[in-house]
């Protein structure tokens, strides 16, 4: 009866050594998700912290690209459309609260006009005037009409002034970004890895 009773005692030690070792187990495990949760949460941290430095070397890159566009958009309206209708349909085709197309087509036309005047001495200055004080719409007519003996095509020549001015923005605008593109370069990215991190960050798809 005692080895019986020895046994038994010896049995409920094991088996309360073995609860023991599995709480401690189970401790420890908890204890190994929570340092794992803490070092991913970290890690992810470091990683969010790292892609927004570098998104941020290529924002000048993107903004410049963004104008590029735009300014390509407006090329190809220009080209397409005759003098008149080119601010509506600049209108129509890119809406802008803040843009008036009319008074800026104008204002690239009378500095143009004002080269061939004062720079060229091409045109009269009476010509010059006219464009002043007619709207962008009917610049060519009036001229034609004013002037109809002119051997050239006034159509041609306001058309000829706003194709060079955006020829030279968009010149520009990629001159920028070769610019903002050597600097990654020269910080030892590559521009595509860079624009990748980007995209991904501001969620640009």
């Amino acid at each position: 009866m005692a080895d019986e009773n020895q046994k038994l005692y010896i049995e409920m030690q094991m088996d309360e050594l073995k609860e023991s070792l599995e709480s401690e187990e189970d401790a420890l495990q908890a204890i190994n998700e929570a340092r794992i949760a803490q070092l991913k949460a970290t890690a992810a941290k470091n990683n969010r912290e790292k892609n927004a430095e570098l998104a941020k070397l290529y924002e000048n890159a993107a903004e410049y690209e963004k104008e590029l566009e735009g300014f390509e958009k407006e090329l190809e309206i220009i080209n397409a459309n005759k003098l008149k209708d080119i601010s509506n349909v600049l209108a129509q085709m890119l809406p802008d609260d803040e843009r008036n197309y009319p008074q800026e087509l104008k204002a690239v036309v009378v500095a143009g006009w004002t080269e061939f005047v004062e720079m060229d001495k091409a045109h009269p200055v009476e010509q010059l005037e006219i464009i002043k004080e007619t709207d962008f719409e009917d610049i060519a007519e009036k001229l034609s009409a004013t002037y109809p003996d002119y051997e050239g095509d006034f159509e041609t020549n306001v058309k000829n002034i706003l194709l060079k001015r955006w020829d030279n923005l968009i010149a520009i605008k990629k001159e920028h970004i070769e610019e903002e593109i050597e600097e990654i370069y020269i910080a030892g990215l590559k521009p595509s890895f860079v624009k990748r991190i980007y995209k991904e960050f501001h969620g640009i798809t």
